[in-house]
């Protein structure tokens, strides 16, 4: 497993941009550790679970996409705020439950924002 230890932004002329990233192998279950195993499940899910709403007539192949992709994205936040936060002096009260909790909620709105992109592309 691999673990991004360290991510800073900086800011220039030309705007912020992601700084420094460290990387390191760190031992199964590390706060904000990504695996490749991990990332394949997380990415089968996604597909199974936007393929059954598919399957159910409750979502369209636009829509299946964008729903894997939100999970996605939001996924990478999950595990970018657990390396960064979660083990951190002054966040205690971000345990599992709260960082699950903005996952969902970073995927769901990433997804409703992204509909709102097809949508307003196909009327203009």
């Amino acid at each position: 497993m691999i673990k991004i230890d360290h991510i800073s932004l900086r800011s220039d002329q030309e705007g912020c941009c992601l700084g420094a990233v460290s990387v390191q192998t760190v031992p199964k279950g590390t706060e904000g550790a990504i695996s490749i195993e991990g990332t394949v499940a997380r990415l089968c899910a996604s597909i199974f679970l936007a393929s059954v709403g598919f399957l159910m007539a409750e979502i369209n192949v636009t829509e299946c996409i964008i729903c894997v992709i939100a999970s996605q994205i939001a996924n990478v936040g999950e595990s970018v705020n657990g390396a960064s936060l979660q083990e951190k002096e002054g966040f205690k009260w971000l345990n599992n439950d709260v960082a699950n909790i903005i996952n969902i909620s970073l995927g769901s709105s990433l997804a409703v924002l992204m509909q709102q992109q097809v949508l307003r592309s196909r009327t203009s």
